[in-house]
């Protein structure tokens, strides 16, 4: 098949193996793939070559992982050497990745059978898959990757895998080589979007090709090896309905949100970490109209929107002599020339917020953004106290106008202790009264109780508001009587619980 070649040797180089006499070499077909070293021969006993399945099969319902002996990753390591040794990486990397996963398999076969290692037909599965991972795709994540009901995979170092599934947070027996193969998959992944993480770079935000966020944070900062956390997404993208089948709204408040998205309301969706925030917006974005042009800036690509007419926007980091950085500000600052209709920013960390502040309330109606924070009130503070980091010298009332004039709603999203999630609050920006910011709750989540199994027990229920403050906006796009209906089918549903 294919290996290390010499420019003017006709025939493959073989490497010496001292386990047992070299055997006779065997006449291959051929092949348009380029041809391998036979550091490991095939055995010329009658030993048939192994196909082996796909390392990582979809499962429909997760598997924990086996526990492993030490003595496996002894022999891996073994395995891995031997075939780094034996193959052309530069010839691999030709092929595709069916074929280049055949090829890896072929090899790592005959390694088994020269260097006569004693294993299960189980654990010889096994390797073939890890190795496979090791060489062309995230080693021995890929197991954790591959699965739609995990959450968040959080990695301390080479010998710590957790994760989180169903809002609780485990332990695997997922495992590194060592550090170093840790490193350099983090490595190869922030390498995909341009990006590095090394001793001089030690911290980076990035992505994988499905969208999944990506924090590395290395050594010497890690002490005790690289600290890598991916926020997963699921394949199929959740939408309202989903939310409603699994409690996180009721269904007349999925009919308020889908107005507020619908009648150009600018929203900030405030919320704690791993409250799904990003999700919810993704959520909103589906009823966009697709004639709008909608400008998306983000630290790491997230959002999927699904309309036609969408620019991507993603900051860039500084380069290895301190330049070339390109801040949210600056992308929120230029999305103002790009003729945006709507403008959504991933996440408002810092002094953005006052750039799309302004836009919001100069004719960029239906932008908008997520913040970390744990309520309403304490929403409006962070985007106080961000617009004091930017080094604005404004007052303080002018800075509350400000916000008032720009933001109608406040969505609040939360993780609540049995790992479920909840949009707990619907919350129009109403006004000033004196120096005070006036809100006013048109939905909200009340927790009752708990059941037998530790899940905690609520309802959605609307707090009898009949005509909210962006009524005037729903009737200009024919939907106030949707809003009506929803708002009062709320208060009927809460009047029937009592």
């Amino acid at each position: 098949m294919f290996g290390k070649r010499g420019n003017d040797s006709p025939a493959p180089v073989r490497a010496p193996t001292p386990e047992r006499p070299q055997a006779q070499p065997v006449a291959a077909a051929p092949a348009p793939a380029p041809a391998r070293a036979e550091a490991a021969p095939r055995a010329a006993v009658a030993a048939p070559s192994m196909r082996m399945p796909d390392p990582v099969p979809a499962a429909s319902e997760p598997q924990p992982a086996r526990a492993r002996p030490e003595s496996y990753y002894e022999t891996k390591t073994q395995v891995f050497a031997a075939l780094i040794d034996t193959i052309d990486l530069s010839q691999l990397a030709k092929l595709d990745a069916e074929s280049a996963r055949e090829e890896i398999r072929d090899i790592v076969n005959d390694i088994i059978a020269i260097k006569n290692f004693a294993m299960t037909i189980a654990e010889q599965e096994d390797l073939l898959g890890d190795i496979c991972n090791d060489v062309l795709g995230y080693g021995p994540l890929e197991p954790l990757l591959a699965r739609d009901d995990i959450a968040d995979i959080m990695v301390n170092g080479a010998r710590q895998t957790f994760i989180e599934v169903a809002g609780k947070v485990q332990e695997t027996s997922i495992r590194f080589r060592d550090n170093q193969q840790l490193l350099n998959i983090c490595q190869r992944i922030v390498s995909q979007v341009g990006r590095r993480v090394d001793e001089t770079s030690p911290i980076c935000d990035a992505r994988l090709p499905d969208g999944s966020r990506v924090n590395v944070i290395a050594p010497p900062l890690a002490i005790d090896g690289a600290a890598l956390t991916i926020r997963k997404f699921k394949k199929d993208k959740l939408t309202l309905d989903q939310l409603v089948k699994f409690g996180a709204i009721s269904p007349e408040g999925a009919t308020i949100l889908q107005i507020i998205g619908r009648v150009r309301c600018n929203v900030i969706i405030s919320g704690g970490t791993g409250s799904g925030k990003t999700t919810l917006l993704n959520c909103l974005t589906r009823y966009i109209d697709t004639d709008e042009r909608i400008i998306t800036c983000e630290d790491s690509a997230e959002l999927q929107l699904q309309q036609p007419h969408v620019v991507r926007l993603e900051t860039r980091p500084p380069n290895i002599e301190g330049e070339g950085e390109i801040t949210m500000r600056d992308l929120v600052k230029n999305c103002l020339r790009m003729r945006p209709e709507r403008i959504i920013v991933g996440e408002v960390r810092g002094p953005e917020v006052f750039d799309l502040l302004q836009a919001m309330n100069t004719g960029h109606d239906g932008s908008m953004g997520t913040i970390h924070s744990n309520s309403p009130r304490e929403c409006l503070n962070r985007m106080e106290s961000m617009i004091a980091m930017g080094g604005f010298t404004l007052p303080a009332r002018t800075v509350r106008e400000i916000i008032v004039g720009s933001v109608d709603v406040i969505i609040q999203a939360a993780r609540l202790r049995d790992g479920s999630r909840r949009i707990t609050h619907i919350t129009e920006v109403l006004g000033m009264e004196g120096d005070v910011i006036t809100t006013q709750d048109l939905f909200l989540y009340d927790i009752v109780g708990e059941d037998s199994q530790g899940r905690l027990v609520g309802r959605h229920r609307s707090t009898g508001v009949g005509r909210p403050a962006f009524w005037e906006r729903a009737r200009y796009y024919n939907e106030e009587q949707r809003l009506a209906a929803a708002l009062d089918a709320a208060e009927i549903s809460e009047g029937a619980l009592r």
